[in-house]
């Protein structure tokens, strides 16, 4: 991959020079998302351009070293296959779409040998799952695409789940995807050689807006939803919170010291229906993303979403999805295997 040299009043002295080129080895998985590979990888290409310096190096790899096929069905030629990784080098796994079939026997030996033998490993995306399933993120804080949260949760008790866009805890990382990989990136940038050259990154990316690994990776539920009442996103917010074991629209209404018929007001002014019926909502949208992403039984999905009836949970996901559950899991499967 050629790169052609800055002009000269863009190089940018950098902070402080090892001397030594830090080199990144990215794994793309079957199906991975292109935004947070190639989010992850242009950062250091410019890194090296405006700064006139090899700072960076990186090689592409995965199962079977040829090539693979993102998401949006371009196909990538691989470097390399999963080989033996230098002590130095840190390792970024790219996830994608149906990450668990992506996450094969292999590529988890391969990822807990290279962890033993003390590489730096990250998951971009959803592979952060990855991660997780070979025991990289035990005891230690993590991240996820929101999408995936529901059934990462699930899943991994032993991990400490935040909302974060990026999160590195130890010589592990985890990115939410999308444009998380640009601030992950930047943020080595800037440790590595100083703010400065990870400033003139941002600006070769027109990247205005730098996030740290304290801003979470969803905006906030006023600006998601368009509501500007305070005591409608708090109510909103706490739904969100207790979805296994919903709370009552009275208690809900009392905790922000309304009525219940002033809540109803709110909810049918704003959102253009009950509480009760958002409320349901949520809960059956959590449902659908622990059908499609764990193995978990429709009767624990139920349970886990706050339905004690799997006759009422099927009830209520019929109405909302013009599917059974069971029905759901099955056609999702069936997609999958096309």
């Amino acid at each position: 991959m050629s790169q052609s040299p800055a002009p000269p009043d863009t190089l940018v002295e950098v902070a402080h020079e090892s001397g030594k080129t830090r080199h990144f080895i990215f794994v793309l998985l079957d199906q991975f998302t292109m935004l947070s590979f190639s989010c992850a990888m242009e950062p250091l290409r410019i890194a090296n351009r405006v700064s006139g310096k090899s700072l960076y190096s990186w090689s592409i790899a995965g199962e079977g070293g040829e090539r693979t096929t993102s998401s949006n069905g371009v196909e990538v030629m691989l470097n390399t296959d999963l080989d033996v990784v230098s002590r130095d080098d840190t390792v970024l796994i790219c996830g994608g779409v149906d990450i668990q079939a992506a996450t094969t026997k292999r590529l988890l030996n391969w990822i807990r040998r290279e962890a033993r033998r003390g590489a730096t490993i990250g998951g971009l995306c959803t592979a952060g799952y990855t991660l997780a399933r070979a025991g990289l993120l035990d005891g230690k804080r993590a991240t996820i695409h929101w999408e995936n949260q529901d059934s990462f949760s699930e899943e991994f008790e032993e991990v400490t789940l935040t909302k974060s866009v990026f999160v590195t805890d130890g010589n592990r990382i985890t990115t939410a995807g999308g444009t998380a990989s640009i601030d992950l990136m930047l943020k080595i940038i800037a440790d590595d050689h100083g703010e400065d050259l990870a400033g003139a990154v941002a600006d070769q990316l027109i990247y205005s807006s730098i996030r740290t690994d304290q801003d979470t990776q969803r905006l906030s539920i006023p600006t998601r939803i368009g509501v500007r009442h305070p005591k409608l996103s708090q109510v909103i917010q706490i739904m969100e919170q207790n979805l296994e074991d919903p709370i009552s629209p009275a208690v809900l209404a009392r905790g922000v010291a309304l009525s219940t018929r002033q809540l109803e007001r709110l909810f049918r002014r704003y959102l253009n229906r009950s509480p009760k019926r958002y409320y349901m909502e949520l809960r059956l949208q959590k449902a659908r993303n622990l059908l499609m992403q764990t193995d978990m039984s429709v009767i624990n999905v139920a349970l886990a979403c706050g339905f004690t009836s799997p006759s009422h949970f099927s009830k209520c996901y019929r109405a909302h999805y013009q599917t059974t559950p069971y029905r759901e899991r099955g056609a999702h499967s069936s997609r999958l295997s096309i």
